[in-house]
Order: structure tokens, then C-alpha cells, then sequence
């Protein structure tokens, strides 16, 4: 019950903080409500793969899966609201991707550099690599997904 009323705060704060990550970014008003569905759905993704892979994977790799399937989600909801609403898709990706960004992990990275721990800066810095390589596989992937969705066939 603890992790079912914790999934759904986090993704009520996800939604609260990418609509506000749009309004920041001035998208248009009408795609705000969109734009906070598709980054609470992703951090929701995030945060159920984070959970039930905690038996499975190392933290670290649990974070990467987790970034992966979130972005492609946003890569896929994106598209599909970008075609209702007849907008760019990038209104959706941007502000929808802002939960996920590594911020923090950046954080780290420049933290152990400058108190010394290059070692640890390393290794902090690889993940970081790494997730943003998630990200940009997650949108590949949503790519090549949306691109199937389209093929009409021959018959």
C-alpha cells in the first residue's frame, strides 16, 4: 500500500512539474494538460520498472532500464498527441523528458571533481553517459515504433 500511495504522489509531482516546466518554456496553453499526461506517465514507467526489477538488476542498471522504457513512452505518447493536437512534436518531448534529465547525477560528477574523488567522478560520470544514452535509444526506439504504426498495408 506504502509503494502504491508513494507511485501515485510522485507521478501527481511529475505531472505538476513538467505542465510547470511548459508553462516555464511558454508552450501553448492548450498542450499543457497533454504535456503533463505524457511526463507523469513516463516517470510512472520509470518508477515501476525501478520497483519491480529491485530483486533483479543493481540500482544503477534499474535506473538505465527505467530511463530507457520512460523515454520511449514519451517518444510514443509524443507523436501520437502531437498528430491530435496538430503541434510539433517537440512540445511534448521537451518538457515531457524534464523529470528524467540527470541532473543530479551531473551534479555528482562536478561535486567529486571538485572535492578530489576522481575515481568516483569517473564512475559517476559513466552513468550519466549511460542514461543519456538511454534517453536517445528510448527516442530511436519510439522512432522506429511510431514508423511500424504507419505503414499501411498492402491489401
Amino acid at each position: 500500500m506504502v509503494i502504491f500511495l508513494n507511485l501515485v504522489g510522485q507521478t501527481i509531482l511529475a505531472y505538476i512539474s513538467v505542465f510547470s516546466f511548459g508553462f516555464i518554456l511558454n508552450i501553448p496553453r492548450k498542450t499543457l494538460n497533454r504535456a503533463g499526461i505524457v511526463g507523469a506517465s513516463a516517470w510512472l514507467i520509470y518508477e515501476l520498472v525501478f520497483v519491480l526489477t529491485q530483486h533483479l538488476l543493481d540500482k544503477n542498471w534499474r535506473i538505465v532500464l527505467g530511463t530507457l522504457l520512460a523515454s520511449t513512452v514519451i517518444g510514443v505518447m509524443s507523436l501520437s498527441m502531437s498528430r491530435a493536437q496538430k503541434v510539433p512534436v517537440l512540445i511534448y518531448n521537451i518538457p515531457g523528458i524534464f523529470p528524467l534529465v540527470p541532473g543530479a547525477q551531473a551534479y555528482q560528477v562536478v561535486r567529486n571533481l571538485v572535492v578530489g574523488n576522481r575515481e568516483v567522478a569517473g564512475q559517476n560520470f559513466e552513468l550519466l553517459v549511460i542514461i543519456a544514452g538511454a534517453i536517445v535509444i528510448g527516442f530511436w526506439i519510439a522512432e522506429i515504433i511510431n514508423r511500424l504504426r504507419s505503414i499501411k498495408p498492402l491489401t
